[in-house]
């Protein structure tokens, strides 16, 4: 079962995705897996790390995987629950070593793709229970600069790939969650 849990930022998605995984891992006695794609880059973002591990409990193993999600994916037992956090973030960790490796932009475009081509693959071929969160960028304005708009198309592309493939689909804007796919 693949369950993706989009919102905008402080939307309280990962808190959802969190206690979603936690509600599975419960009933189907199952060891709650996370899975980080964050980097620090910077002393915000450390403090963001260590807020995120502060939230969650013991009983979460952790895997730290800011770029290979994809083989990760490939790997996982079937007697965990997976909560990946997040898509997003692993994009611009991709976006970041394309941009360090690649030169032009066509060449960045058919890197970037092919990260998120392997990703889908992956996710698709998958035997486990993921939850997976991502960003909702698609809701503001086209982005000045050329890496960031490389940047939301992907990360729109990426989401819609995702949400295919996804049995649910959940929204979350201002803590409320909004069930917006749903397979049985």
């Amino acid at each position: 079962m693949i369950h993706f849990v989009l919102g905008g930022a402080r939307s309280g998605k990962s808190r959802f995705a969190e206690q979603l995984t936690l509600n599975i891992a419960q009933q189907q006695k199952l060891q709650p897996v996370y899975i980080a794609t964050a980097t620090v880059l910077d002393d915000e973002m450390s403090q963001r790390i260590a807020k995120h591990q502060q939230d969650r409990d013991e009983q979460w193993q952790l895997i730290e995987c800011p770029l290979t999600l994809s083989e990760k994916l490939t790997q996982l037992a079937p007697n965990s629950i997976y909560l990946v956090d997040c898509l997003t973030l692993w994009l611009n960790n991709q976006l970041y070593n394309i941009e360090q490796t690649c030169n032009g932009y066509k060449q960045k475009q058919q890197q970037l793709q092919l990260a998120v081509d392997n990703l889908l693959f992956a996710l698709a071929s998958a035997e486990a229970d993921i939850v997976l969160v991502s960003n909702e960028v698609g809701f503001g304005i086209v982005p000045l600069g050329e890496t960031s708009r490389l940047f939301a198309d992907y990360c729109g592309w990426l989401n819609q790939g995702v949400a295919a493939l996804a049995q649910q689909v959940t929204l979350v804007t201002a803590g409320i969650p909004l069930k917006i796919k749903h397979e049985d």
